[in-house]
């Protein structure tokens, strides 16, 4: 009787689900030959293309087949049959690239719009997606098992970067119409391409299911210790443990080269951020090339969400930089044996983060300005003037606490919002918000001048990074 009230509660939960999403999804799907617009279609399948390249990114670096920590210890190390030790995995992993491959399908369909044949076209992205998301969650366990296919995931991503680019390209340049005929290409190619992407799918997902019985431990004991560690902040609700964690798993097996620096003093803790970044060539080629990404969502219409990307893209650039910033706040002990002043030191620490999030923001306003998504003027400038208040949100979100769950919980309508996380969160931002608050102002209104604002952004910059200096180190000689 328990185990049929279990399955009735399912299914009932599973229909009223389905009743409340039916309606705006029936919308959605019934608006996408209206809203289709094929001159966009570049900039969405770029886009398309980031977010796959993305989940491959995370799935590669995630294990992606990982265990618990008893059956790591005990299990995997035993004589039971590997397959059926991990097999517990599976059913994770399978609905993890279901609902990923769903997304994918989606927002491919919304990229490229379905002028006739909806169902078809719909059931034909769907198809795609959940095959793109399966084919790659099993690429990557094989290259889990093997040096081999893991060298083929990496090309794999290296190509979905490549085809980003070449589609954003030809999607704002004079190969528009090649995008424009993939968008209204025939029902039966689309179809046939489909067909391939299962069958491509379930190949490599049978690889899979073989190469389970050959993963080796070491790869899986490893995967599942960042596994552990990843659990382990989100129960905590902490994710500064898990930057700390992947930071330290990233430099613990490299071997470093030591030399004299060009700098001395209060100047050798900016080098230093330097050095770090040089070090990491693939994540900075990354960040560099993100730039483009809030032209690419104001091409395929997303104005909104190219708004996000510049705050955030701006904020997450000039923040990539403080890790010293977070040493010295975690360990005051250290800091003080570097005899730099608090207030030079402080100064020296926001440089790069200035400089960091100067760049990468008057890169991204051009590429939108380039992309016609903003008025007549200088764009760019607004990089140099938000950088100071820029650097102080960063260097306020390096010296930020722990989580403190012992502050009260808010009740709302919408359901209890505890204040210490969403504190933590908005520790920064609020200061970004605040101190950009003209260019901001200035992204909405879309002035025929721009000079004013500039003015006033960079009076307001200056102001915070001021007033932040003396408040961390005003009191304190």
């Amino acid at each position: 009787m328990k185990g049929w009230q279990e399955r009735y509660t399912a299914l009932f939960g599973a229909a009223m689900l389905i009743a409340i999403v039916s309606q705006p999804i029936a919308s959605a799907l019934g608006s996408l030959a209206r809203q289709a617009d094929p001159a966009r279609a570049g900039s969405g399948l770029a886009l398309v293309a980031v977010a796959y390249a993305a989940y491959l990114t995370l799935a590669r670096a995630a294990g992606p087949v990982v265990v618990s920590a008893a059956d790591a210890s005990w299990r995997l190390l035993s004589p039971l049959p590997r397959r059926t030790v991990l097999g517990r995995t599976t059913p994770a992993l399978l609905a993890i690239s279901v609902l990923s491959g769903l997304v994918l399908g989606v927002a491919l369909i919304s990229a490229l719009g379905a002028p006739d044949h909806t169902s078809l076209r719909l059931t034909v992205a769907l198809v795609l997606g959940v095959g793109a998301g399966l084919g790659g969650m099993a690429l990557t366990v094989l290259g889990q098992a093997s040096p081999a296919w893991d060298e083929w995931v990496q090309a794999l991503i290296a190509f979905t970067v490549v085809a980003a680019v070449l589609l954003a390209v030809l999607g704002a340049g004079p190969g528009r119409h090649l995008t424009t005929v993939l968008a209204g290409a025939p029902v039966g190619l689309a179809v046939a391409a489909a067909g391939c992407a299962a069958a491509v799918a379930a190949f490599l997902v049978r690889q899979a299911w073989i190469a389970l019985d050959r993963l080796p431990a070491r790869a899986i004991i490893d995967a599942s210790g960042r596994s552990g560690q990843v659990a382990q902040a989100t129960v905590m609700v902490d994710p500064g443990a898990l930057t700390w964690a992947a930071e330290d798993n990233h430099w613990r097996a490299r071997t470093l080269r030591s030399r004299p620096w060009p700098v001395r003093g209060a100047w050798a803790l900016a080098w230093q951020e330097v050095r770090r970044t040089a070090r990491r060539p693939v994540r900075f080629a990354v960040l560099v090339s993100s730039c483009a990404l809030p032209a690419l969502a104001v091409t395929a219409g997303l104005t909104g969400v190219a708004t996000v990307l510049v705050v955030a893209g701006a904020l997450g650039a000039a923040a990539s930089v403080t890790a010293g910033a977070r040493r010295d706040s975690d360990n005051p002990a250290l800091s003080r044996l570097l005899a730099v002043g608090r207030r030079a030191a402080t100064s020296a620490r926001a440089l790069p983060p200035a400089l960091l999030g100067a760049a990468w923001l008057s890169a991204a306003l051009a590429g939108m300005s380039a992309a016609g998504a903003l008025s007549a003027g200088p764009w760019w400038l607004l990089g140099p003037a938000c950088a100071p208040a820029l650097a102080a949100a960063a260097l306020r979100m390096a010296g930020r606490r722990p989580v403190d769950h012992s502050l009260p919980i808010i009740d709302t309508p919408g359901g209890a919002i505890p204040t210490g996380p969403l504190l933590w969160a908005m520790t920064g931002v609020d200061l970004a918000l605040l101190g950009c608050a003209p260019a901001l102002v200035a992204l909405a209104v879309q002035p025929a001048d721009l000079i004013p604002y500039l003015m006033a952004q960079a009076l307001t910059g200056l102001g915070v990074i001021g007033g932040y200096t003396f408040a961390a180190t005003g009191h304190k000689r």
